[in-house]
């Protein structure tokens, strides 16, 4: 079985999931910062994820589906809008 990569420097979920990384799915907080939601700060401390959860969020308005294929937010997100 060949091993994941560490994703060390990569900002984006489609080169996360493309190349096979490991994630931990956060998904799900994406989905439920949209639905609940009128504002958010984010803040946290340097090389905490906050661009790969900004681009999550991203690719989730986009309607990149086949990205989040095997994570919580596939089957809660609304992909007809």
């Amino acid at each position: 079985m060949a091993r994941k990569l560490l994703p060390i420097g990569i900002q984006t979920l489609r080169k996360v999931r493309e190349r096979n990384c490991y994630y931990v799915d956060k998904t799900g907080f994406a989905v439920r910062l949209a639905e609940e939601g009128t504002h958010y700060f984010l803040s946290r401390p340097r090389r905490f994820g906050k661009s790969l959860f900004l681009d999550t969020l991203e690719e989730l308005f986009a309607g990149s589906r086949e990205l989040f294929a095997g994570l919580q937010a596939h089957d809660r997100w609304d992909w007809s809008v």
